[in-house]
């Protein structure tokens, strides 16, 4: 096991490129399969790259809110202190890589954003308080538990089919998380994975020899203060805990209001309200707030550079035609035993092209669907499977890792030699269990 990880760690440094290299890489991949897979033309294909190039920009907003009010929140003190009590319980570098994998996956699956941030600042945490850790595989650990996020709170496909006047209500109804989310077979898989995962990464410890450490000291924070008989009025209000109190207290009665009313609905805009407006008032005052956000904000600078080469590539899968033909070509080969395998691994592949779930099941929706109805499969579990695929190779597709390295001030080169090992043990488990369960 030591010779594959060191192997897998050399291969992963020396070719993985940036991660804006591999998005263009992935832009000219996906023009020159258009012009061979398809009917399209040179000048069509750009075309499709050129219309789909902004076609994200609300949703990458959300993104990047995502990223930045759930980073607000997990840096506040509240949570800090929170997860350094989490980390005294680490003793050892092995329990340390257990530990950070079992939150990330437990915030993960509560939200995806969440978990990303979380993960990344937890990890960062126990780099400070656990001596000999290798500080990549912590990182590749926090990230690991990303591959459950769509089978939990924040999974855009079960809860886009849970609402009412989705985009194929009239094939298929409203579909019940009950059936997708807290259906037994899904709650197998996580719970194997939340099992298999962390003692796998423990498993990818490299040797003394080839651990990698930080110097704790790199994270310790200075605080700037002023001095009270110099602080002007503004000041004072930068500092003031009664305005983040009120603005905080409002945003909290909206919520409070809204979950009356709907229930609990989440989507990604009520999750960002409740980061942001949790961030307010754990942070105290404006001036601590807005120092953390101007902090998230760096680690969103990739999300913004990068998603709309992602959406282009989107514009060329789906104008196309070229998702659908790479979607009917695991759907031809399928049987009502092996359906399920093969919606999870086209998605998978699809992911790599088509980065959002709820762009992929835009995509991948109609033949799956179709398939699923002629050879008499569960719809739901169908959907599932397709949120498995789109969750699972996320863990080698750099774009999502961006926010992640971002925090921990790492390359992606860095960890994905990990991530690959990952990568197979997860699908094995999610494989097998959408199989046979």
């Amino acid at each position: 096991m030591k010779a594959v990880i060191s192997l897998s760690n050399r291969i992963m440094q020396r070719y993985l490129p940036d991660p804006f290299l591999f998005v263009v890489i992935l832009t000219l991949a996906v023009f020159g399969f258009g012009l061979i897979f398809t009917e399209s033309t040179s000048l069509e294909m750009v075309q499709y790259w050129g219309n789909g190039f902004w076609s994200l920009l609300a949703f990458s907003m959300q993104m990047v809110l995502v990223l930045v009010t759930g980073y607000v929140l997990a840096s506040s003190p509240l949570f800090k202190r929170f997860l350094g009590f989490l980390a005294s319980f680490a003793k050892s570098p092995g329990s340390a890589i257990v530990i950070v994998t079992v939150v990330s996956m437990i915030a993960s699956w509560i939200n995806w954003g969440f978990g990303l941030v979380i993960g990344a600042l937890f990890a960062k945490e126990l780099a400070k308080r656990v001596k000999g850790v290798d500080y990549r595989l912590l990182i590749a650990s926090a990230y690991s538990g990303f591959v459950v996020w769509h089978a939990g709170f924040s999974g855009s496909i079960p809860l886009s089919i849970a609402t009412e006047g989705h985009p194929f209500q009239d094939m298929i109804g409203v579909i019940s998380t009950s059936e997708t989310i807290f259906a037994t077979s899904t709650l197998i898989i996580v719970l194997a994975l939340f099992i298999i995962l962390p003692f796998a990464n423990r498993m990818l410890m490299p040797s003394k020899e080839e651990t990698i450490t930080v110097d704790p000291s790199i994270f310790h924070e200075t605080a700037s203060t002023l001095e009270k008989e110099t602080l002007t009025p503004a000041d004072r209000l930068e500092n003031s805990m009664i305005l983040s109190i009120i603005v905080g207290v409002l945003g909290i009665a909206f919520l409070f209001s809204y979950f009356v009313q709907n229930g609990f609905a989440i989507n990604l805009d009520i999750v960002n309200f409740l980061f942001l407006f949790l961030g307010i008032l754990f942070h105290g005052t404006p001036k601590r707030f807005l120092a953390s956000v101007q902090e998230a904000i760096k680690g969103a600078s990739g999300i913004v550079i990068q998603f709309p080469f992602y959406a282009g590539i989107m514009g060329m899968m789906t104008a196309s035609g070229l998702a659908v033909v790479m979607s009917e070509a695991f759907v031809s080969i399928s049987n009502d035993m092996t359906f399920y395998f093969f919606a999870f691994l086209s998605a998978g592949i699809v992911n790599f092209f088509v980065p959002s779930g709820g762009g992929q099941w835009a995509v991948q929706a109609p033949i799956m669907l179709d398939a699923a109805q002629t050879l008499d499969a569960s719809v739901a579990k169908t959907a599932m499977a397709v949120a498995w695929g789109d969750a699972w190779t996320n863990l080698i597709q750099p774009f999502w890792a961006l926010p992640a390295l971002a925090i921990a001030g790492l390359k992606a080169k860095d960890i994905m030699g990990y991530c690959v090992i990952i990568l197979i043990i997860s699908g094995v488990v999610i494989s097998l269990g959408l199989l046979f369960l």
